[in-house]
């Protein structure tokens, strides 16, 4: 098993906007393209500056196979472009 974890920061008073849309198109995405998240935290005190997933994958060829698959899609190009200017790093 494989285990990615992501982190995410955001410009401020940014994070809601990008949780909500994550949370509209972006998860129902990975969870189709990825398969097992194993875990999702954002900021529990003030702005959500900040958020952390984590993914599950057989090996890291799954991986690299399951992200190369949703990166060609393009709803998940379009999830990006609506969320970009959110995301500081």
């Amino acid at each position: 098993m494989l285990y990615e974890i992501r982190t995410y920061t955001f410009k401020p008073l940014r994070g809601a906007e990008w949780l909500a849309l994550y949370k509209s198109e972006g998860l129902p995405l990975q969870q189709e393209f990825l398969g097992e998240l194993i875990g999702f935290f954002t900021t529990e005190i003030g702005d959500i500056s900040e958020i952390v997933h984590i993914w599950g994958y057989q090996s890291l060829d799954d991986r690299i196979q399951r992200r190369d698959r949703m990166a060609a899609d393009s709803r998940w190009q379009e999830f990006g472009r609506k969320v970009k200017a959110s995301i500081v790093s």
